[in-house]
């Protein structure tokens, strides 16, 4: 199988279910974004950080191809079997952050991203997951999926802050207050 098909040279591709669109589709951008975070997430892995959390970045990772196949799919004329996304995907991040709010030191203001390059690489797939997030609701809002998909990324991104402030504390890093709500 060659990796190039010469069907997307004049801007067009096919969604799951053969619908051709502009690369420039809302749906393109949103599950283009997705694969953007889910790459940086890799980025991610690779840095210091506990392998519990490199083992939940895989799940994520996962979670996030599932996404990417939705958002891929014709809505109307998809008839391919893709993987599904369930409330309990966004419970194990929700629990996730608990854990980690009980042991973290309590929030005063806002933290400035950074402090070592683990934090900052996750503190930027926070960013893209948010424009994934708002990239996916200028979809079809009644489409079968999006509510879902827009949990999750929600709660996506308050992980990946959170999990960000988690490795600060692994790796006994400061964490920096905004001035500006002293």
């Amino acid at each position: 199988m060659k990796i190039y098909t010469k069907k997307g040279d004049k801007g067009q591709t096919s969604l799951l279910g053969g619908m051709r669109v502009d690369k420039h589709h809302d749906r393109i951008e949103a599950y283009g974004t997705v694969d953007e975070l889910n790459s940086y997430i890799g980025l991610i892995r690779d840095q210091t950080i506990h392998e519990d959390c490199k083992a939940a970045l895989i799940k994520i990772q996962n979670d996030l191809f599932t996404i990417g196949s939705i958002l891929a799919s014709d809505p109307d004329k998809s008839k391919v079997k893709i993987p599904s996304l369930s409330e309990d995907d966004i419970v194990l991040l929700e629990n996730a952050m608990d854990e980690w709010a009980d042991v973290l030191p309590e929030m005063r203001s806002f933290i400035l991203p950074g402090g070592h390059p683990a934090v900052s690489h996750i503190h930027v797939a926070r960013c893209i997951c948010r424009r994934a997030e708002r990239a996916t609701n200028r979809l079809d809002s009644t489409a079968e999926s999006s509510g879902i998909v827009l949990k999750y990324l929600n709660r996506l991104s308050d992980y990946l802050f959170m999990l960000s402030r988690k490795v600060s504390a692994d790796l006994n890093v400061q964490e920096i207050p905004w001035k500006g709500m002293q």
